[in-house]
């Protein structure tokens, strides 16, 4: 009787399979630059936000509904008047934002780790627009969430100083916790200490960070990233009766980490940690956190990455990834696949182009610092982003003529068609493959003893300018060229051209190593951008592309 029981059950959970649909869920789900993941569930809809720190606009939504097919649909900070990020290098700005839905409404908290601090924004539409910032003075710290209580009451929880501002070493932080009044989106009574240090002072554990709470069966649980955003970054999980504390530590701990196993391991997924929970479509928990995927030891140019990973309850306790030593790239669910229309995808292999013949520019583009539409223009020559040549370069920590996107493979390649004639030496346009102000390459066209010539440069952190590797002189100077960049791991190759897909090699193999978050240092990942400037001159010159390719493919994803 029990065997036939057993397989009646069998038949019941595969029916239960066949009709809701199984598929994997891929990992990074979100490739690319897309740090600092929160989450949150309204419904039957999914929204990730993750850090942006100072490209514009800031703090990305993002919407599915199978944690697998992710569109992005607005923006948090879209509007100057919210802020800006001027004067700021390319990694400060914007740190770990957190969001959450209550009673109709969204809330976004987040750090401007430099200009005002900690603050929240809501929204009644996730799409936005998004209220202007309410500024959280008392909370001194980087990384704020939300928590709403069952009684009514809600919570702001951060990373801040050790106590009385004396750290017993480097490294050492606190979580701390006040009242929120959300109607009045301010603090409320005196401040909480809910952790010193980490789960074990007595270890000296450093950067406890990213904090959320949740309940579960009249436990709250306080769950946090330790170690630091590198190789030993780990995620910890501690819980209390009262959501005051005192909070105990899991004897497990930590709940996730990659940093004991082999780092020469195939394909390996590291440095996992800064997670945040969701239910997913089949009742079951899930974790969203950041990993990344080195090419070789530390080296990774495409940043900290969104994954995912089951959780099961084990003893009263979350685990993420219990069944597995090694993050896997891919975990099957078994709910329904639902496909998001009109957008371009977030994780898999891909290619498409971009033309620009619509009155906006696609959600994926990235400005330095702050939007100013005053020097682009999609109307101006039809079917054409034309952008004005600024004094602005990348290297300073203005607002240059620069457009990006990620990069969201290891293995890929940008082309773009362009047409510009420049009329000084200092005028030059093209594509930038760039990390931050003194990590970049660009390939261009400019002018150079009265000729027109290709030319290839490499940033120079020493100098803070850009050295000039190898130029080329052009034939045929008022067609159109064409410019290509192409990623292959620790290599990138430098292409240019007169008809379309017909390249001739600038350059072959440069370090890629360069572009490394290992190298070039900070917390961001590699954008391919559109750059025009006149290098600190004023020009009435402009210059103009028809398309924007990008084509990635890492064998990772077809596992």
């Amino acid at each position: 009787m029990k065997h036939i029981s057993k397989v009646i059950f069998i038949i019941l959970l595969q029916l239960s399979f066949k009709s809701y649909g199984q598929f994997k869920l891929p990992n990074p789900i979100l490739a690319g630059f897309y740090p600092d993941p929160a989450i949150c569930k309204a419904g039957d809809d999914y929204y990730i936000v993750n850090s942006t720190f100072s490209y514009f606009p800031g703090i990305p939504v993002l919407h599915s509904k199978d944690l697998k097919n992710w569109k992005q649909i607005g923006s948090v900070i879209t509007r100057p008047s919210q802020m800006d990020f001027m004067g700021e290098r390319v990694s400060r700005g914007l740190f770990a934002p957190s969001i959450s839905y209550h009673e109709g409404l969204f809330y976004v908290t987040c750090t401007d780790i430099d200009n005002g601090g900690n603050f929240v924004v809501t929204a009644k539409n996730p799409a936005g627009p998004w209220s202007d910032p309410v500024w959280i003075k008392e909370v001194h710290g980087i990384d704020p969430s939300l928590y709403f209580d069952d009684d009514g009451r809600a919570y702001i929880i951060y990373n801040s100083n050790p106590p009385d501002n004396k750290p017993l070493y480097d490294g050492h932080r606190t979580l701390r916790m006040y009242e929120f009044d959300i109607e009045n989106l301010k603090v409320v009574g005196e401040e909480t200490l809910l952790v010193n240090g980490g789960v074990d002072i007595s270890t000296k554990p450093v950067w406890i960070e990213g904090p959320h709470i949740y309940k579960r069966d009249g436990w709250y649980y306080l769950m946090a990233a330790e170690g630091g955003t590198a190789v030993n970054h780990s995620e910890v999980i501690l819980r209390s009766k009262h959501v005051r504390g005192p909070y105990i530590p899991y004897d497990k701990n930590p709940i996730l980490t990659q940093r004991h196993l082999d780092p020469n391991r195939k394909d390996p997924i590291t440095s996992t940690g800064h997670a945040d929970l969701v239910e997913g479509p089949d009742g079951k928990t899930y974790a969203v956190f950041i990993a990344v995927r080195p090419y070789e030891g530390d080296y990774y140019n495409t940043g900290r990455e969104t994954f995912i990973a089951p959780v099961e309850w084990i003893d009263g306790w979350p685990v993420i990834n219990p069944h597995h030593e090694e993050v896997q790239y891919s975990y099957s669910v078994p709910w329904k696949e639902i496909k998001q229309q009109g957008d371009h995808p977030l994780n898999g292999n891909f290619s498409y182009t971009i033309d620009f013949n619509k009155d906006t520019l696609s959600h994926e583009f990235l400005f330095l610092r702050t939007y100013n539409p005053s020097w682009f223009s999609l109307k101006s020559k039809k079917g054409h982003l034309t952008m004005n040549l600024l004094p602005e370069t990348i290297m300073g920590a203005g607002n240059p003529a620069f457009i990006g996107r990620r990069q969201q493979h290891l293995t890929g390649s940008t082309s773009t068609e362009l047409t510009f004639s420049p009329e000084k030496e200092n005028e030059k346009a093209g594509l930038v493959i760039f990390q931050n102000e003194t990590h970049f390459y660009y390939i261009c066209k400019s002018k150079s003893g009265g000729k027109d010539v290709v030319q290839l440069y490499k940033g120079n952190p020493k100098t803070k300018k850009m050295d000039l590797v190898k130029q080329e002189e052009l034939n045929g100077a008022a067609k159109p060229l064409y410019l290509k960049i192409s990623a292959d791991r620790d290599k990138y190759s430098f292409w240019y051209g007169h008809k379309k897909n017909k390249w001739s090699l600038l350059e072959k193999d440069l370090d890629g190593r360069f572009l490394s978050t290992r190298t070039a240092g900070g917390f961001v990942g590699s954008l391919f951008g559109l750059y025009a400037t006149s290098e600190g001159s004023p020009s009435d010159n402009t210059a103009s592309f028809n398309w924007f390719s990008y084509s990635g493919s890492d064998a990772t994803f077809n596992r």
